[in-house]
């Protein structure tokens, strides 16, 4: 897992912070900051994923190490005669605004209609005579300290060595070839489209690219392009390399989407094809070495942020490869193996950096893809799992991240309030207001990049996201982006004071929500589901924070606070002693389906917890947990965990973290080559999806930090295979803070904490606690909580 030296305990990611450059989207031209000297890790310390033979090219998906900036992303093979890209641009959609309903008064969903996100290219960087067959010493790694992927090998005693990133400051996918020993680099960049595009060249220019659009008029282009010191040439559908010592290779493209609702989400002015090859030709024409070290800098200046390490491994688990680790930590009896562990929560920071920066956000297999047809589109989910893509970057250090996901709602806010007030009344519809009111906004449960919405009327979704942008601002204290946000509050509360009724329950008049669902079973016409209900409680509650911090819209924020005031609160069943699904005392689902609904108000949200509230009701919750099971889906198995951290129970979270690190090979669910999370749709097909390799390092950080407005608890659940010994820095708290703590024996032995907006706070270690009270910027040790 790592290449370290295994005499040497290893800290998983370094913390040193350095200054973020400015990172341009696809039709900007900013000029790169370029570092003076090397910002790499180490090879000896740097946390490694690794592997002793090639991807196999038909299961990419599965094998394949994964690279992108946040816009343009890439699978990669390794193979050294074949290096096989798949290259994808996070805004190449088909499909559009969707706006006309089926007969059942819902939306379509496929991918003429709705659409799909979809490959840009596919790139193969063909190196005749090199097949795996003739070389010796091969490996290939994703370094995450570096951000890099790396192929290394022997032929006829040369050594070969490749580094592939994908840069964003330079906005390209770069493939660096160098060699010791005497030897040369011959061969070809081969570039082809997946749509039926037509690749040419510019032999002057020694580019090759293609250029084309959709039905939906969406226009996109990519490029490549090569610089060395030998022969450069371009024919065909390629560029040619002849008897160099060292080449750079570079992929650009891009799209001229635009997250304006206004201009059609399209932005006139760009032109997709010259921009892809000016970005091509301006990498090819800078050094290699310092295209690498400004991707590893920028890279860096987040991945560092945080630090982790759950104990040490043993010397003969880090000898063995990625995929052998795996494997041995999963069979019966083995012994706990704290850096493959943490690795996997690197490797979802990894993603995350990747995945997401200041463009579209990452949807349910982020930037990367095996084809054309990605299971459900490969579209953003509102009924959990866009949520638990972005619970994890403001815990782990890397909350600038979170922007894009916040960008994404506030440019698709016009679109979803006009379809919402246009559409939602149909008649069909069996969802509908029977008050005969509408206003605000709500989603469907999929969303598109054009404002469009897919399959059901999802009416807790709008409510369900302001859950996910609320947290942001509890962790940041980031008042401008709290103001920024608050047309989505405002907008959800508006949707909801013309859609709950009125009944009476124990004498009682309270306000439920309409027909509906709980995600995703049982009757699709229940009144008041525990879903809906706590999420309008914490909507509402938020809203009314909101209007206080910003001294505004302070008579509707009374209103809606009113409002909350009569809203039914869910209870536990008197049959089975679970907190109630619906309102109804039997369960009228299935007992362990995947989906935790009722559950959302223990995890994430704050209203049921073990240190206050109603006992009876917090045993409700766990009751219902406990009969959810502990085999699912892996997203399914990620909540779970996060659910059982929260109540504390180190032992049922770390299970489930076992669960979803348990190899792949054809099962119902396990992680993958890759580390992706995979789970099986038939006999001979698998599905990736981001999001359980997102939720289960969230989880694993609310093992060892749980925080909410004004509370602290740190190492609430700590397994004992961490107990030992261990640190975590940089981790973020909610109410402004982050967080370095460390432990022995699993009592704290020191703690740091640092204000990044927040002024006051409880923090607790078991039964101790102390109220810290800092300025913004200001850091303290709290040596009240060491045993």
């Amino acid at each position: 897992m790592s290449n370290g030296h295994p005499s040497r305990r290893l800290v998983l990611g370094l913390g040193t912070a350095l200054a973020l450059n400015a990172l341009p989207t696809f039709t900007a031209h900013a000029a790169p900051s370029r570092p003076t000297t090397s910002p790499l890790v180490p090879a000896d310390v740097a946390t490694t994923l690794w592997y002793p033979e090639p991807a196999d090219e038909d299961l990419l998906i599965e094998q394949g190490l994964p690279l992108g900036n946040g816009r343009i992303g890439a699978l990669i093979g390794a193979d050294p005669a074949r290096e096989l890209l798949h290259v994808t641009d996070a805004t190449l959609w088909t499909g559009g605004a969707n706006t006309t309903l089926d007969s059942d008064g819902q939306f379509p969903y496929g991918r003429d209609d709705f659409g799909s996100f979809t490959l840009l290219a596919r790139v193969m960087l063909h190196m005749p005579g090199h097949e795996f067959s003739a070389v010796t010493g091969y490996r290939r790694a994703l370094d995450l300290s570096n951000g890099l992927v790396t192929t290394t090998y022997t032929k006829d005693k040369v050594r070969y060595v490749r580094e592939m990133f994908a840069g964003a400051a330079d906005d390209a996918i770069v493939v660096r070839l160098s060699q010791s020993g005497g030897g040369s680099l011959s061969g070809a960049l081969i570039l082809s489209g997946t749509h039926g595009e037509t690749t040419g060249v510019d032999k002057d220019q020694r580019l090759a690219s293609f250029s084309s659009s959709f039905a939906n008029g969406l226009r996109y282009a990519a490029a490549v392009a090569a610089a060395g010191d030998g022969t450069i040439a371009a024919t065909g559908t390629r560029v040619t390399f002849t008897d160099c010592t060292e080449v750079t290779l570079v992929i650009s493209g891009g799209t001229d989407y635009a997250p304006d609702h206004a201009a059609g989400y399209r932005d006139p002015d760009a032109d997709p094809l010259a921009l892809a090859q000016s970005k091509a030709l301006a990498a090819a024409r800078t050094a290699g070495s310092r295209l690498r070290d400004t991707h590893v800098a920028d890279y860096r200046s987040r991945y560092d942020r945080l630090t982790l390490d759950l104990g040490g491994s043993s010397t003969r688990q880090r000898r063995l490869d990625t995929w052998s680790r795996l494997k041995a930590r999963a069979a019966d009896g083995a012994a706990p193996d704290p850096e493959l562990e943490a690795s996997y929560l690197q490797f979802g920071r990894y993603l995350t950096i990747c995945g997401s920066r200041d463009g579209l956000p990452m949807g349910l297999q982020g930037l990367w893809l095996e084809g054309n047809t990605p299971d459900w589109m490969g579209d953003y989910h509102t009924d959990i799992n866009i949520q638990m893509n972005y619970w994890l970057p403001d815990r782990a250090g890397i909350g600038d991240t979170f922007t894009a996901f916040a960008d994404y709602c506030l440019a698709q806010l016009p679109a979803w309030s006009e379809v919402t007030q246009a559409k939602f009344q149909d008649s069909r519809n069996r969802y509908r207001n029977t008050s005969g009111k509408v206003a605000g906004w709500t989603v469907a449960f999929s969303t598109n990049p054009y404002g469009g919405l897919g399959w059901w009327w999802h009416p807790a979704g709008n409510a369900w996201l302001c859950e996910s942008l609320y947290e942001h601002y509890e962790f940041t204290q980031d008042t401008k982006y709290l103001a920024r946000i608050m047309p989505l509050l405002k907008g959800a509360c508006e949707f909801w004071e013309a859609r709950l009724i009125t009944t009476t329950v124990d004498g009682r008049e309270v306000l439920i929500d309409d027909h509906d669902w709980s995600p995703e079973h049982g009757p699709q016409d229940a009144r008041g589901i525990t879903y809906t209900q706590e999420l309008l409680w914490s909507l509402f509650g938020h809203y009314e924070e909101a209007c206080r911090t910003l001294d505004r819209d302070l008579e509707h924020a009374a209103a809606v606070g009113e409002v909350r005031e009569r809203l039914y609160l869910p209870r536990v069943s008197p049959k089975s002693g679970w907190l109630e699904e619906w309102m109804s005392e039997d369960n009228l689902g299935e007992t362990t389906h995947r989906h935790l609904s009722p559950l959302i108000g223990l995890f994430p949200g704050d209203r049921i917890r073990p240190d206050a509230g109603d006992p009876e009701l917090l045993k409700g919750a766990t009751e219902l947990l406990t009969a959810r099971g502990m085999e699912s889906y892996g997203w399914a198995c990620a909540w779970r965990a996060a659910c059982w951290a929260r109540l504390k129970d180190a032992d049922k979270a770390y299970q489930l973290l076992l669960t979803n690190l348990r190899p792949w090979s054809g099962g119902d669910t396990g992680t993958a080559m890759n580390l992706f999370d995979m789970y099986r749709v038939s006999d001979t097909r698998a599905i990736f999806q981001i999001d359980a390799n997102l939720g289960t390092p969230t989880a694993m950080l609310e093992m060892l930090v749980h925080s909410r407005p004004g509370h602290i608890e740190l190492l609430p659940a700590l397994p004992d295979a961490w107990a030992g010994s261990g640190s975590l820095k940089g981790a973020g708290a909610r109410g402004g803070f982050t967080v370095d703590v460390s432990w022995r024996q699993g009592r704290v032995r020191e703690v740091r904490l640092r204000s990044v907006g927040g002024r006051r706070t409880t923090v607790a270690a078991g039964a101790k606690s102390t109220t810290v009270t800092l300025e913004p910027g200001d850091t303290v040790t709290l040596t009240e909580l060491v045993d």
